[in-house]
């Protein structure tokens, strides 16, 4: 029998489960729209970016000295950005907020593609095929604009205290299959900031890179060493590996942050010189 007291009990069960859907939505609604403006922004410089390529023939890209030499016809075999390196920096930041925070402030002119936190969770800021401003001024090998062909990746780390956690270097490992698969990049061609920027960046420090050059993420050394001949030019070893030695110190310092580690002085011990001596040779 349907009595007042039933409809009443009914009507505050209805009104709990309308209270709850309705929190439950604003508490989806807070975390989705949590970089609302930020995205914004990203989605209209991606719109922006789309305006730049569809335009035929491009914009500012006509050579005037050309005169009525110049003119377009629009190829069918074409591409987009496809990244070769991954430079993996260390944040210099105290939490993942600190960081996207830091990545979504025009002020600061700075980003990179992928954030990898302590508890393992990532972050994609930038799209893959995009641009994003994490390396800097620098040189490896011949590349000088590194931004315009790599993929960087920021870690969550402080750079002095924090400690690389377990769920975060496996995240970073998980990550870097992808794209190592994706893009086809080479083993030799995932190396630190600090390998780019020699004395201008010392980022990052004290990281497992060992463990990331046995799962095909960088190059590491034999643990048989042997010496060096007499002869070894050290100078020239750094080069082919790729450091710019132009300040030989800062690429010895880089060298030993990435290989070393224990000792990050800018000179070269016999133990550095026969690290050197078996990665030169893998490098050749």
């Amino acid at each position: 029998m349907f009595t007042k007291n039933t409809f009443f009990s009914l009507l505050k069960k209805n009104f709990i489960a309308v209270n709850g859907l309705v929190l439950a939505l604003f508490i989806i609604s807070c975390s989705t729209s949590k970089y609302a403006a930020t995205d914004k922004v990203y989605k209209q410089n991606a719109k922006n970016f789309s305006k730049i390529i569809k335009a035929t023939p491009p914009e500012n890209q006509r050579i005037d000295s050309l005169n009525a030499n110049q003119y377009f016809a629009g190829t069918t075999n074409m591409g987009i950005r496809k990244p070769n390196f991954v430079i993996i920096h260390h944040t210099a930041q105290d939490s993942l907020a600190q960081t996207i925070r830091t990545f979504t402030l025009p002020r600061t002119g700075t980003s990179a593609h992928y954030v990898v936190s302590r508890d393992g969770s990532v972050v994609q800021m930038v799209n893959d095929y995009l641009r994003a401003q994490h390396a800097g001024a620098g040189k490896w090998g011949n590349v000088t604009d590194m931004n315009s062909c790599s993929i960087g990746i920021e870690m969550d780390n402080n750079g002095t205290t924090d400690i690389w956690t377990d769920a975060q270097i496996n995240s970073l490992c998980t990550l870097l299959a992808g794209l190592k698969k994706k893009y086809s990049i080479p083993t030799a061609n995932f190396i630190g900031h600090a390998d780019f920027a020699p004395g201008r960046k010392n980022d990052p420090k004290n990281f497992p890179w060992k463990k990331l050059a046995e799962k095909g993420y960088g190059l590491w050394f034999d643990d048989v060493l042997e010496i060096p001949p007499a002869d070894f030019d050290t100078t020239n070893a750094l080069r082919i590996i790729g450091y710019d030695v132009r300040k030989l110190n800062y690429a010895i310092e880089a060298f030993k942050i990435h290989f070393i580690q224990t000792d990050i002085t800018q000179t070269l011990t016999d133990y550095d010189k026969s690290v050197l001596y078996n990665l030169y040779k893998k490098y050749m």
